[in-house]
């Protein structure tokens, strides 16, 4: 009688898990809008003025269950935070942190589509860093805060990443803060809005995706981070919710609780152009 006591309870245990699995993540899928599936009713949100949302639902994926390293190949310290692990580099130096991977990923995209002269982003110090005058051989100095043309045209990728590697060291969340508008209504949420806090701490996490219920208006998002020290982009889960992770519900109040940050709501912004 007692084994079968503890059989029962086992199969117990093991049936409660199954039931509580999150079912709106598939492991084998290799992209975001493949690795993440959609709650019954939901529809992914189209903005038919860019192919940006596009671009960022197909990002790949490392394989699931994939950890988060630093940039020295370091595990980081917390591996409980993240649903998924965007398949790109982040560099042998600790550059690519949280606001970092809000520029990169958009600079990418830009990059990809050819709108050169649409990547640029301002230092801290207020000045303006622009891929294309980089490429065309401009190199910036720090000590009389200048660009002098010293090299020749090159818009390779190699020299793309070169440029990257200037804005991750001179500008931040504070200079990004600056560089954003702020998104008025929550509800208006899109692919590519950032939710940030600009400071020394300060933090940013870039929407990646966004999808809504037509019948009921309900509209849920899901957030990408990176973080200190420079790690791999990762996407984040909802501790709030562990059966809606990774998606977030935009009726989340004044605060929405990440897990390494808490925004405001009035602290989501997007891109001018």
């Amino acid at each position: 009688m007692r084994v079968l006591l503890i059989l029962f309870f086992c199969f117990s245990v093991l049936f409660s898990k199954s039931q509580t699995k999150n079912t709106l993540v598939n492991p084998s899928g290799k992209t975001i809008s493949e690795r993440f599936l959609l709650p019954s009713g939901f529809v992914r949100i189209d903005n038919k003025n860019t192919t940006y949302d596009d671009y960022l639902r197909n990002l790949k994926l490392k394989p699931s269950e994939s950890k988060v390293y630093l940039y020295n190949n370091k595990l980081k310290n917390r591996q409980d935070v993240h649903e998924a692990v965007i398949d790109m580099e982040v560099g042998n130096k600790d550059l690519q942190q949280c606001a970092d991977a809000v520029m990169r990923l958009r600079a990418e995209y830009l990059y990809q589509t050819i709108h050169f002269d649409r990547i640029h982003f301002n230092f801290t110090n207020g000045t303006t860093a622009e891929y294309v005058k980089y490429a065309e051989g401009f190199r910036y100095n720090a000590k009389t805060n200048s660009w002098n043309k010293t090299a020749k045209v090159d818009y390779t990728y190699e020299t793309f990443k070169k440029f990257l590697e200037l804005v991750f060291t001179y500008a931040g969340s504070l200079s990004l803060s600056k560089e954003l508008v702020p998104v008025n209504n929550i509800n208006d949420i899109r692919p590519g809005d950032v939710f940030i806090k600009g400071g020394s701490p300060g933090h940013a996490v870039m929407v990646i995706d966004v999808i809504k219920n037509p019948e009921t208006n309900l509209t849920l998002f899901m957030l990408a981070q990176s973080y200190m020290p420079a790690q791999n982009i990762h996407v984040l889960k909802n501790f709030n919710s562990e059966m809606l992770s990774p998606w977030y519900n935009v009726n989340f109040g004044f605060t929405l609780e990440t897990p390494e940050w808490s925004f405001k709501k009035n602290e989501l912004m997007r891109f001018k152009d």
